[in-house]
């Protein structure tokens, strides 16, 4: 995958921690589907496999990531927010909200 350059630019104007956890969500996505690519629409980063399967975006508190395709997702504790027909997300407002083993089994079955 080559790095983006709009991904790192609006990784670089995030608010307080939000950089930090969008570079760690970034190697999480690595991680988890060897093949993505970067994309930036919508005005956000996009990640895509064979089809887009997550996203990021920057709000004032907190970071929102974004699954399409969420019906793949085992969600027991309903960490999952929204009410789309295609998408969900959760917020991630400190470090400790980062569960890099439940957002790497995410991002795998989503980029299915």
């Amino acid at each position: 995958m080559e790095p983006s350059k709009q991904i790192a630019d609006y990784i670089a104007a995030a608010p307080g921690d939000q950089a930090v956890f969008m570079e760690k969500i970034r190697e999480i996505i690595r991680q988890a589907v060897p093949n993505v690519e970067e994309n930036f629409k919508w005005g956000r980063p996009v990640f895509s496999a064979t089809k887009d399967f997550a996203y990021f975006k920057s709000a004032k508190a907190y970071l929102t990531v974004g699954f399409f395709n969420f019906h793949n997702l085992k969600d027991p504790d309903n960490l999952l927010e929204g009410t789309g027909k295609d998408m969900r997300h959760i917020k991630i407002k400190k470090a400790g909200d980062i569960n890099e083993t439940l957002l790497r089994e995410w991002f795998a079955a989503t980029a299915k």
